[in-house]
C-alpha cells in the first residue's frame, strides 16, 4: 500500500512539475525578429539558425527567404540571454565560402 502510495505522490509531483515549468517558459519567452545582411544561400540560413539555437536560452530560430536582407524570428528567454549575444552568435559565424570570413551583419532596426 505504502509503495502504491509513494508512486502516486512522485507521479503527481512530476506532472505539477512539468506544467510549472511550460508555464516559466511561455512566461519567460521573448520573441524578436532581427535582419541580417550577407546572406548569399540556404546554407547559410541554416547554418546561422542552428549557431543561434545553440545558445542557451534560446528556444527557437527560424529563418525566412535568403535575400539581401533576411528576417529571423528568435524566441528567447531574456533571464538567460541577451540580444547582443544573439547579434554576436550571428557575426561571429564563418560563411560558407570561406570559414574565416565573417561576412554577416546584422541590420539595425
Amino acid at each position: 500500500m505504502f509503495k502504491i502510495l509513494l508512486i502516486a505522490v512522485l507521479f503527481c509531483a512530476a506532472i505539477q512539475t512539468k506544467s510549472i515549468a511550460q508555464e516559466l517558459k511561455s512566461v519567460a519567452d521573448t520573441t524578436i525578429t532581427i535582419k541580417v545582411k550577407g546572406i548569399t544561400c540556404g546554407n547559410d540560413l541554416k547554418t546561422l539558425s542552428e549557431n543561434v539555437k545553440v545558445l542557451k536560452g534560446v528556444t527557437d530560430c527560424k529563418p525566412g527567404k535568403a535575400g539581401p536582407v533576411s528576417a529571423f524570428t528568435i524566441s528567447f528567454n531574456p533571464t538567460l540571454v541577451d540580444t547582443k549575444k544573439i547579434y554576436q552568435a550571428i557575426e561571429n559565424t564563418g560563411g560558407c565560402s570561406d570559414p574565416k570570413e565573417k561576412p554577416y551583419k546584422v541590420k539595425a532596426n
